[in-house]
């Protein structure tokens, strides 16, 4: 089974001037899963020990909008706490009134800044899809 048929996981798709990530997964706590190691992966990030837990509680008009401002939450936490999640258990994202909820827990620690730089999360040719196999999404960073 090659990496484009398993059931979750991330892949660098070419873009001209920053980074581009294509994800998959079976459900969309899984695509937003897959999406935070993806991002990790592009920075050459190495998962920290668990010693900690942050909460996750973010609101969006859209699923876009929600996976932009939940990744942009984690380079927050590496910018600024050089903090990073090795795991997030428990995570929910589910669709409420008007608004697109994440709600959940990351468990990580301490990290070194990782060999390369994503300085924002962007817009760009964003979109979030459901596919026959669950959701697929591509995201362009900043560098």
């Amino acid at each position: 089974m090659d990496a484009m048929h398993a059931q979750a996981g991330f892949r660098e798709v070419e873009h001209t001037a920053d980074w581009a990530l294509e994800v998959w997964a079976p459900d969309l706590p899984e695509l937003f899963r897959q999406a935070l190691w993806g991002m990790y992966a592009l920075m050459g990030l190495v998962k920290p020990k668990p010693a900690s837990s942050r909460e996750i509680h973010l609101e969006a008009p859209d699923l876009e909008t929600l996976l932009v401002d939940f990744l942009t939450e984690a380079l927050f936490w590496l910018d600024v706490e050089r903090w990073a999640a090795a795991a997030l258990p428990d995570l929910h994202v589910t669709r409420m009134n008007d608004q697109w909820v994440i709600r959940g827990r990351a468990v990580g620690g301490p990290v070194s800044p990782g060999e390369k730089e994503i300085k924002a999360v962007t817009y760009h040719g964003l979109h979030v899809q459901p596919t026959d196999d669950g959701y697929r999404a591509v995201v362009v960073f900043d560098v």
